[in-house]
């Protein structure tokens, strides 16, 4: 049986685009410096592929200071594995 790894993402600021996903269940996508989540869902599009619903957006350092204390704010998975983390 062939995975197919494209996905079609729906909502947010790529919704209706197409993303080699790898199979993740969560996707991180970067624009603007901001990390946009989609998160995988049981459905499928017309096409076969797997649909990714918008989860929301994050900063890669975790929370801003005067909103929310960044120590206590858990960064994305994709900016720790890229070295962000709250060390501001």
């Amino acid at each position: 049986m062939d995975t197919n790894t494209t996905a079609h993402l729906v909502g947010g600021p790529r919704d209706g685009s197409t993303h080699d996903t790898g199979g993740d269940a969560l996707v991180e996508v970067e624009i603007d410096g901001m990390m946009h989540r989609y998160i995988k869902t049981t459905k499928q599009h017309d096409d076969g592929r797997p649909l990714y619903n918008y989860d929301g957006m994050v900063a890669p350092d975790g929370g801003e200071p005067g909103v929310e204390d960044p120590a206590a704010r858990v960064a994305s998975p994709r900016a720790d594995a890229e070295g962000h983390g709250g060390d501001r």
